[in-house]
């Protein structure tokens, strides 16, 4: 790609991998929406996406939309509508942050972490359920019933099995490679378990994309900061959401995840401040009360200061 301005790199974009609705704004209320309080008025929403080639009606259904799925909370003032994010959804949403911003490579002691429901110990229903949302955190099926992590988070899966309703329903343990009986090392099930070429791939289109930003810095307005921050972060979430996050050990060398993890804290860090204003003023525009950015916020990307 030849050189663009950053305008002329958003609409590039746009026009050649334009965002899901929903999606799009799902990424606004995590990276942008959370940090000042967790809520918005409907209108500003609409303003915030429009540059984002969103229209007030799909900004319309895709709030709806998450409402329905217990992201967000409706309530009204005369003609205006207010949102804001679900106490139940903020676990969910954390644990995406956490995804997002920090950097890959888990410290890994060598062991995996197995989920069990053996035939009849739950039902059709709740094993579907539970397997969404363990394939969402990384875990991947080895067999009817036997889902497996080399590193997952603790509290993530206690979270997960209280939500879904697997609670005590099911086993969850530990294994570790027994030695001297002649197995494969256990480190090769990563291979067996995960195609990573999706990943991989995605990674890369992700660098490709995002690398020319590095050269953009000088003509930013806040305006194009916002976009180009938002888009960063819908394009990084969208590849992470597949990626079931292994330790660095069990990964081809070099992964891309890592180069890419880097190239988003460069991009993000050199837009975040001049978005921040055009967060500010059109937040501001419907509540003069809007807070500033949290101090977690200022922990992104290892401390955005």
């Amino acid at each position: 790609m030849t050189r663009l301005t950053s305008g002329e790199w958003i609409d590039h974009f746009l026009t050649t991998d334009p965002p899901r609705h929903k999606s799009l704004v799902m990424t606004l209320c995590g990276d942008a929406i959370a940090p000042h309080g967790g809520a918005f008025w409907l209108g500003s929403m609409i303003e915030l996406l429009a540059p984002l080639g969103v229209s007030d009606r799909l900004v319309r259904t895709s709030v709806f939309r998450l409402v329905q799925e217990g992201w967000l909370v409706a309530s009204r003032e005369g003609r205006r509508s207010r949102y804001a994010l679900e106490p139940k959804a903020l676990p969910r949403l954390a644990r995406a942050n956490r995804r997002i911003y920090s950097p890959p490579g888990l410290d890994w002691d060598g062991r995996w972490r197995f989920v069990l429901a053996p035939n009849g110990s739950i039902d059709g229903d709740l094993r579907a359920l539970l397997r969404k949302e363990l394939e969402w955190e990384g875990f991947a099926m080895l067999a009817t019933g036997v889902m497996a992590h080399p590193a997952p988070d603790g509290d993530t899966l206690r979270e997960i099995l209280a939500r879904s309703g697997a609670e005590g329903k099911v086993f969850v343990c530990d294994a570790a490679e027994l030695p001297g009986v002649g197995s494969r090392p256990l480190p090769e099930l990563a291979g067996d378990a995960w195609d990573l070429s999706g990943v991989v791939a995605g990674y890369r289109g992700f660098i490709d994309s995002f690398t020319p930003l590095l050269d953009t810095q000088a003509d930013l307005t806040p305006q194009d900061a916002f976009a180009i921050r938002t888009l960063l972060i819908h394009a990084y979430r969208r590849v992470q959401l597949h990626d079931p996050m292994l330790p660095l050990e069990l990964l081809p060398d070099p992964w891309p995840g890592t180069a890419a993890y880097e190239l988003a804290k460069q991009v993000y860090r050199l837009s975040y401040a001049r978005a921040e204003e055009h967060v500010m003023r059109l937040l501001g525009k419907e509540d003069a009360h809007t807070p500033p950015a949290d101090d977690s916020f200022y922990g992104r990307f290892g401390g955005l200061a």
